[in-house]
Order: structure tokens, then C-alpha cells, then sequence
């Protein structure tokens, strides 16, 4: 066995390997023996097939089927023994000529490889990240403080249409009366809710159906009809009012503190206060964290500069692919490919180099942590830690979801060993001015 390596344009290499019979010739016979034993031919018993008509059946196949292994095994191994760094996988190259094996023992087998680019890079206070520190506003505190209410709130009955109560209705065209018709003037545009305005309990008003619900879905919802018995009906309705209500905070007082705190961590306005400046102080380091670490891959993608085999990335995508997917597919999300795998060998080079490595604790409490997001996201703040762990393994029992938390977890330790052997620049916004900052990192 020969085995030659060839570097080529582009970033790739040819690893060629020449077999001989010695390499091949013991696994061509054993299977050519397998056959013979379970070889089913008119005339013959089984297991009685000639060996010679065995050969003259399957031979050629065989030999080029176990050289072919046989040179493969070789090249990976040789891949692995010489510690050559690739991307994507080992193909066949096209420079593959065919085998000629009715009358030649040795063959010739090439792979092709992509070469992955080295890493190399130093940090220093030269390199610079923003944090971002976003100063909440009134309009922030009162969303948050509205929305944890509203969970805790109640339906309760109005004199007067004042803006976006949800009214109980009669509808009469003469043709069809609907007794229990509900219109929530929450979910309905400003100059649609102005005829609305100022009604009380008992008052009518014309509609025209068609006008103030603008899907036949809609319309048909109101009308407690299927949309295909639409057709027909005329869309002017005398609109009675016969409940007015309307959603409403709860008090802050004993009972509300009680079932929104069981635990009583929270029992008065003051305390309740700080509790929705903790939340949002959270949120918003959690979104000006993202931009951090968005900003710190870019830098460290931007310094790498890494030299990808492009071509041949390509072609393996289209290989492993099995046609699934065009060349006009494939270039279209390539870009976003290539950061992918540059990415990843940056992240390789610092766990190398720093010694990074993930523990099964660390996992679980990083599913910890992103189940806790998912209930928070319900309404659901306080889940008991037994609870949180369970979900977590869960999570981690299914390959695909484990394999994010890992990832994630990983990525976010590099950013944190990064961090500290850069120079990271606070500064203090206000929520527009963060989200006009985030939109212009993201995009460039």
C-alpha cells in the first residue's frame, strides 16, 4: 500500500492511496466464500456452487468494492496519524479514474479533502466591545407592571363605552336575531371602535358587518355561522348593547399579594415595585448580553479573517445532500454557512487553547435556566427548583434539544473566557437608543 498526499488549489488536498492484492485479496475471499454458502442457483445445491462460477458472478465487484475499503480505512487513518485539520468530510475525488480490474491487481484510489484554516489570534485592551446599559423608562415600567397584573385581573361591568371594553350584544337584520354576540373592541382598529364611543347598556346602533370585521372567519365567528353560509346574508345588523365590561387590575392589597406571592416574598406596593424593576432589570441585561456576544463573535470572526476551501464545501453540501437540494439552493445559504463553520473553528481554537469543556451539571442547569424562560414567558415565575430539574432532563432526553443547550453553553463560555482579554465600554441608553444600536450591529 502507497499513500500520497497532494495539496491543490483552494484549500484542499488529494490524498491518494494505492492497494495491492495482500491489501484487498483476504477480504475479497471471505466474501466471495459467504457467497458461495448462501448462493441459490438453478442446478446446484446450496452451498455447492463452483467457486469458479462464483468468481465469474461476483468477483470484479467484490474487489473493487473491498479495495475501495480498503483504501478508504487507509486514508483515514492517514488523515488522523498526520493530524491534518479538515472541514465537511472526505469525498472521492473527481480526478478518480475508473478501475480497471479484470486486469490489474493494484489500484489507485483519491480522496479529496478540505483543508480547515489555522487559528491564530491574540487579545488585547485594543479590542473593543460595547455593553450596553438600557435605562428603563415609565412607558417600560408600566408595560411590565400591566402585563404581571393582568394575569390576576378580572371582567367587571361598565356603565359606558369609554375605549376598549368587551360588549355583549344583540344583532337583528330582520332575517336573524343573535341573542349572545360578543364584539371586543380591544382587538379592533380606532375609527372601527369610534361608533362605540360614549354607548351605554340598552343603546343600538347600525352596523354593517362586512365593514367592521374584515375576514369572512371573523364574520362568521360573530354570526355563529360556518364562512361557506355567508353567502347571501344581508350585513346590515341593528347592534343592541346589552353588557358592558371591562378588564380590570386588581387592587394591591392583602388578597392579591397572597395569590400572586404565595410565598410571601412580595407583600406591599413598595416591595412590588422593586419586584418589576428587578424583572426588567433582568430582561434588559439578558438583551444587552445578546448584543455583547453578538458583537464579541463579529470581532473575533472579523480578526480570524479565515480562508475557507469554498468549492469544495460546496460540492459536499451537494453530495451529502443527495440531490435534495440545486446549486442555486445551496450558494443561497452559503454565506451563512461558511460563518457557521468558521465559527465553530474559532470556538475550537479557544476551547483548545483555554482548556474549555462542558460537564453534565453545567448542562443541566442550562436547560435549567432556558425552562425557566419558557414558563416565565406563561405567566409561570416561581416554578419549585425539583420541577425546573426535571424539565431539564427532559429536555436534555431528546438528542436535538440537547444538542442546542450544548451549544449554547458552550458558546456562552468562550464569550465569557474572551471577555476578560478585551476591553468591554459601558454605556448608559435609553430603550430606543438600544434598540436603534442592536438593529445596526445585527445588520452589518
Amino acid at each position: 500500500m502507497n499513500i500520497a498526499r497532494e495539496d491543490r488549489a483552494g484549500r484542499t488536498a488529494e490524498i491518494k492511496v494505492t492497494v495491492g492484492e495482500s491489501d484487498y485479496g483476504e477480504a475479497v475471499d471471505k466474501t466471495l466464500r459467504e457467497y458461495k454458502r448462501k448462493a441459490n442457483i438453478p442446478g446446484f445445491r446450496p452451498g455447492m456452487v463452483p467457486m469458479g462460477i462464483i468468481n465469474k458472478m461476483y468477483r470484479k465487484g467484490v474487489v473493487a468494492e473491498e479495495a475501495y475499503k480498503a483504501a478508504s480505512k487507509a486514508a483515514f487513518d492517514y488523515i488522523e496519524q498526520e493530524k491534518i485539520e479538515y472541514v465537511g468530510d472526505v469525498l472521492p475525488s473527481e480526478n478518480q479514474q475508473e478501475l480497471d480490474v479484470e486486469n490489474n491487481t493494484d489500484h489507485e484510489f483519491i480522496f479529496e479533502i478540505g483543508l480547515a484554516p489555522d487559528v491564530e489570534m491574540e487579545l488585547t485592551q485594543k479590542d473593543k466591545v460595547t455593553r450596553y446599559v438600557i435605562k428603563p423608562d415609565d412607558k417600560i415600567r408600566e408595560a411590565y407592571r400591566s402585563n404581571f397584573l393582568r394575569r390576576f385581573g378580572k371582567l367587571v361591568d361598565m356603565d359606558e363605552v369609554v375605549s376598549d371594553e368587551a360588549l355583549e350584544v344583540t344583532l337583528d337584520n330582520g332575517e336573524m336575531n343573535i341573542a349572545d354576540a360578543y364584539v371586543g373592541l380591544i382587538s379592533m382598529e380606532e375609527d372601527k371602535r369610534k361608533p362605540f364611543i360614549g354607548k351605554k347598556k340598552g343603546d343600538t346602533i347600525q352596523v354593517d358587518i362586512n365593514e367592521l370585521y374584515p375576514t369572512p372567519s371573523q364574520r362568521a365567528s360573530i354570526l355563529q355561522l360556518k364562512e361557506e353560509e355567508l353567502e347571501g346574508i344581508d350585513p346590515k345588523f341593528d347592534l343592541t348593547i346589552t353588557r358592558i365590561r371591562k378588564f380590570a387590575e386588581p387592587e394591591l392589597n392583602e388578597e392579591f399579594f397572597k395569590e400572586a406571592f404565595p410565598a410571601g416574598e412580595v407583600a406591599d406596593a413598595k416591595a412590588f415595585d422593586a419586584y418589576i424593576d428587578g424583572k426588567i432589570a433582568e430582561d434588559m441585561a439578558r438583551e444587552s448580553a445578546y448584543i455583547v456576544n453578538f458583537e464579541v463573535r463579529k470581532l473575533l470572526m472579523d480578526k480570524a479573517a479565515l480562508e475557507m476551501p469554498e468549492e469544495f464545501l460546496r460540492r459536499w453540501l451537494f453530495v451529502i445532500n443527495e440531490g435534495k437540494f440545486d446549486m442555486a439552493q445551496i450558494d443561497a445559504d452559503f454565506p451563512s454557512f461558511l460563518d457557521m463553520m468558521r465559527w465553530n473553528l474559532i470556538q475550537k481554537y479557544f476551547a483548545q487553547k483555554y482548556d474549555i469543556k462542558l460537564t453534565e451539571e453545567e448542562a443541566v442547569e442550562e436547560a435549567k435556566t432556558m425552562a425557566r424562560l419558557q414558563f416565565a414567558q406563561y405567566g409561570m415565575s416561581d416554578m419549585a427548583d425539583d420541577m425546573l430539574t426535571n424539565y431539564a432532563h427532559q429536555i436534555l432526553s431528546n438528542k436535538d434539544e440537547a444538542r442546542k443547550v450544548q451549544e449554547r453553553l458552550f458558546e456562552k463560555k468562550i464569550i465569557d473566557t474572551v471577555l476578560p482579554l478585551i476591553k468591554v465600554t459601558e454605556k448608559k441608553v435609553t430603550v430606543e437608543e438600544f434598540n436603534t444600536a442592536a438593529q445596526e450591529i445585527v445588520i452589518q
